[in-house]
């Protein structure tokens, strides 16, 4: 089963480009929204393995998005991108559990590369989890 990507950016441009580098790449499934608020609905009906996000957004930001989606989802990795990157924000993004931060523009490859890093690091951490819980058993 592919895995799924959720997008989102306020420029139809940007998420037609990001589907676009993604499923010519990948064999990930990619849904898009230019709607903070419907990505959330989104990430509340659907199982996602991967959102990737827009920094300015109008409504809410990448980071007011962040905060949303940890609270319905905590372990659902995040990539932020903006045009507008400090070390400050990429700090903050961070701090509030953003994977990984890409400024604009970027190569494919970069977004690429990092998305399949992203992904990678989710996959060993669940199955460390999976272990770990199931060493726990074991020993009971």
């Amino acid at each position: 089963m592919p895995q799924k990507i959720l997008v989102i950016d306020d420029e139809l441009d940007m998420l037609m480009l990001l589907r676009m580098i993604i499923e010519d790449n990948t064999d990930y499934e990619v849904e898009t929204t230019n709607n903070p608020s419907e990505a959330l609905k989104m990430v509340t009906e659907n199982d996602y393995d991967l959102v990737i996000s827009d920094l300015k957004m109008p409504g809410m930001d990448g980071l007011e998005l962040c905060d949303e989606v940890k609270d319905i989802t905590p372990d659902l990795p995040l990539i932020m991108i903006t045009a507008y990157g400090s070390l400050e924000t990429a700090d903050e993004a961070m701090k509030k559990g953003v994977a990984d931060f890409i400024t604009k523009p970027f190569r494919k490859d970069s977004i690429l590369f990092t998305m399949n890093r992203v992904l990678e690091l989710a996959r060993v951490k669940r199955e460390n989890i999976e272990l770990k819980e199931r060493l726990g058993e074991q020993s009971t």
